[in-house]
């Protein structure tokens, strides 16, 4: 082992200001996005639940993996003991393992919204949705805690891991097989299988919008038209929901790209690119709600109503955030 080499510190203020910056728009954006789709009734839909367990997902990785892992950034240390650590990895793991469980989860309901809209209500329910979250956690928190405690990602290089991490770090290492087979089947698969239903899904929204103009020139009914809005909005939350999952991506990527090749090279990348991937891979916590307040009006009116107190009035709850 080697004794760590410590930032200047101009650097360690630099790394706690912005970090903390991260840390507290991710913890308030998403206690915001819970306490809308928790209060106001309107918003009490599957989709919904599915957007506010992620975003409990998103509240946890700000407020309890983020904090430790930006002192350890800052002070290029872990002070926290081995217990702790092993807890952080496997609140990582099992964090990224419900995102993209959930991510999962809700492109299955957007396609049912949009492809197959009149069967979407009677497959997709408030209580089957529920089922499957709670599912969902309780398989996520196995995987993350099993692995790291069990120390399934270690089989092999206990002695390699001992001789590459300085005294004081807590950086997760992982075997050849461990690295490669968590990374296919937790991200890439994953990954690929929900961009090819959502190019199903716009596929299918954009005949509908075809269908949808060739209505609008003729006289329409009520139920015609209320449909044609119901469209739209599926369509537009599919949409928003897509960018989320390709800001998941985008965020996620260099991590699991790094997490296949570190094994192969022996453990050999710098400390500091491990660390700086992996906390590129958590803004995608802090992202998630700014998609949300940029696409979702709903969240727009919801924020105004909780900022400025409103929500403390008699049946706030019930308030019409939608316009038709």
């Amino acid at each position: 082992m080697h004794n760590k080499i410590s930032h200047p510190f101009y650097a360690r203020l630099f790394i706690y200001t912005v970090l903390s910056m991260a840390i507290i728009v991710t913890v308030c954006g998403n206690f915001l996005v819970i306490i809308a789709i928790s209060h106001f009734k309107e918003l009490h839909t599957p989709t919904n639940y599915l957007i506010l367990s992620l975003a409990v997902v998103d509240l946890l990785l700000g407020g309890v993996v983020m904090p430790p892992v930006m002192v350890s950034a800052a002070e290029n240390c872990w002070y926290f003991g081995e217990l702790f650590c092993k807890i952080r990895h496997s609140s990582a793991i099992m964090l990224c393992t419900a995102s993209i469980i959930h991510l999962s989860i809700i492109s299955i309901d957007r396609y049912y919204a949009v492809c197959h809209p009149l069967t979407y209500k009677t497959k997709i329910t408030v209580s089957f949705t529920v089922n499957i979250i709670c599912i969902s956690w309780i398989l996520s928190t196995v995987l993350g805690f099993g692995i790291v405690f069990l120390e399934l990602n270690l089989k092999g290089i206990g002695e390699l891991n001992d001789q590459n991490n300085c005294v004081g770090s807590c950086i997760l290492v992982q075997n050849e097989g461990s690295g490669l087979l968590s990374s296919i089947l937790s991200f890439y698969i994953p990954g690929i299988i929900m961009i090819c239903i959502y190019v199903k899904i716009f596929s299918v929204a954009k005949r509908q919008a075809r269908s949808i103009r060739d209505m609008a020139a003729r006289s329409q009914t009520y139920e015609e038209k209320r449909n044609a809005t119901t469209r739209k909005r599926e369509t537009k939350a599919a949409k928003t929901l897509a960018i989320v999952l390709g800001v998941f991506i985008f965020c996620w990527s260099p991590f699991f790209l790094c997490n296949i090749i570190d094994p192969i090279i022996q453990h050999k990348t710098p400390t500091f690119l491990i660390e700086m991937i992996t906390w590129f891979g958590c803004l995608n916590s802090t992202f998630n709600p700014l998609v949300y307040g940029f696409f979702y009006s709903w969240f727009r009116k919801a924020f105004k109503m909780i900022v400025s107190g409103n929500v403390f009035q008699s049946d706030s709850s019930r308030l019409k955030l939608f316009s038709d």
